[in-house]
């Protein structure tokens, strides 16, 4: 089965034509749309997260109340960046979440991109040891918050109070948490590497290394490469990969005010950089007729590897926009044979 969800980078600026004008709007607009994400039969709700600037920042507490409001759908983060983290106090909030929304939580991770502050993790207390870079430290991060959530005894117990002289792990725990973590990867390396840790993959609308393929063979050679990695390590279940994709089905003329333009400019992969040092290859976007989105998703050759295709909504353009977005989406995938729904119509 392929899952649909979307994924919200939660902007929110007061400039003409934003219907998401302040953190409150952001932050109640993305439960909102979980919600109604959950009505028309989207499978997941994601959330992008970057500090310093006007985005959806801290997650816990927004994806808690989502998970209070809604039943079914799972609730995801695309990505935390653990460079910022505290994985100790980070598997607390997870395993609380968790347990709030009944096991639905689709946890993603990395170690960041690109942000508008230099070195902002060191505000938040973490700097890279001697000879680390921050990139080992969103590793050595993960591999602490892992151990956490998998019950290791990680604080020496006081014995006038436990009677014990060992370690006492974090709570609370929530079962099979561990089993719902990604890594959220931009290179055919990184993504073994996650294969090795045992964690699912999730691989955006970029990556950050260009082969001169397109963009869907690149992503889909990184898939192939994570899952032969996978079934090297002995891994026993299956994992889990995602894809992230720009698709806006023209459906009424809002749709076409905004995004039809775009067709054409977006319809082509594109490759810059990131930064002074970042080459990356950038995915094009899927802008057009329902019936033509349908073609074109199917000769995605990263899409057809993956499980899980979440959807970037421009959440600014507010909830019944997107809504009506993701319905269209739903229904294309349906055409394309993803989901429950497809297999019982087939």
């Amino acid at each position: 089965m392929k899952r649909i969800g979307f994924l919200s980078f939660g902007h929110y600026q007061d400039v003409p034509g934003s219907r998401v004008r302040t953190a409150s709007d952001v932050l109640t607009q993305t439960i909102e749309l979980a919600v109604a994400a959950e009505e028309i039969g989207i499978d997941n709700a994601s959330v992008r997260v970057h500090h310093f600037a006007r985005q959806l920042a801290a997650p816990f507490p927004l994806l808690a109340a989502m998970a209070a409001r809604t039943s079914r759908i799972e609730l995801g983060t695309g990505v935390i960046d653990m460079r910022y983290e505290n994985p100790l106090y980070m598997a607390e909030e997870a395993a609380t979440t968790d347990l709030i929304s009944g096991g639905r939580l689709q946890l993603g991770v990395s170690r960041g991109s690109p942000e508008t502050s230099l070195a902002g993790y060191e505000s938040f207390g973490h700097t890279p040891g001697d000879a680390q870079t921050d990139a080992d430290m969103a590793r050595e991060h993960l591999s602490d918050f892992l151990e956490a959530i998998d019950g290791a005894g990680v604080a020496p117990a006081n014995p006038a109070m436990t009677g014990s002289t060992g370690y006492l792990p974090i709570l609370p725990q929530s079962p099979g948490l561990r089993d719902r973590i990604w890594w959220g990867s931009g290179t055919r390396a990184t993504a073994e590497w996650a294969a090795a840790q045992g964690v699912n993959l999730q691989s955006s609308t970029l990556l950050t290394e260009d082969t001169g393929v397109p963009f869907d063979e690149l992503q889909a050679e990184q898939i192939a490469l994570y899952r032969t990695a996978w079934a090297a390590a002995g891994w026993q279940r299956e994992p889990r990969v995602s894809v992230s994709r720009s698709i806006v089905p023209l459906i009424d003329d809002e749709s076409r005010h905004y995004f039809g333009l775009r067709a054409q400019v977006d319809a082509q992969d594109q490759v810059g950089h990131l930064d002074a040092t970042t080459l990356a290859r950038f995915g094009r976007s899927y802008i057009g007729e329902p019936e033509d989105l349908v073609a074109s998703l199917a000769s995605d050759a990263a899409v057809a590897a993956a499980d899980t295709v979440l959807v970037t909504v421009p959440n600014q353009l507010g909830v019944d926009f997107n809504a009506r977005l993701l319905e269209a989406v739903r229904a294309i995938g349906i055409e394309l044979g993803w989901g429950a729904e497809a297999r019982a119509l087939a």
